[in-house]
């Protein structure tokens, strides 16, 4: 053990950097991994979707090419208000007639 106080500090640091070192290189590693696998994915999903005959996606984000027909219906942002659910603009509007606004049987 070093005996004068900047061979103690280094002889102290340097477990520390390496450990630092190794963790570095194993998140790169697996960072890496991921990456790799996810384009031979989508090289792979590419191919299959050819030989199915759908159109190939067209953003990197993996969202379907426009007029396909997997896409997703467009949802309304969290929190929007429905036509007619008791919520939003209409919130203070009458009721339909013949329902009571706490009556949720009648809401399917």
């Amino acid at each position: 053990m070093p005996e004068s106080w900047w061979g103690n500090a280094i002889f102290s640091l340097i477990p520390t950097i390496v450990l630092g070192l190794i963790f570095w290189m194993v998140l790169r590693l697996i960072i890496r991994g991921d990456r790799n696998a996810r384009s031979s994915y989508d090289a792979i999903e590419a191919e299959e979707r050819a030989k199915a005959g759908l159109p190939p996606r067209t953003r990197a984000t993996g969202a379907p090419a426009a007029g396909d027909a997997s896409a997703p219906v467009e949802a309304q942002p969290p929190g929007a208000a429905h036509p007619g659910d008791g919520h939003g603009a209409d919130a203070d509007a009458s009721p339909p007639q013949g329902e009571h606004p706490t009556d949720d049987r009648s809401r399917a």
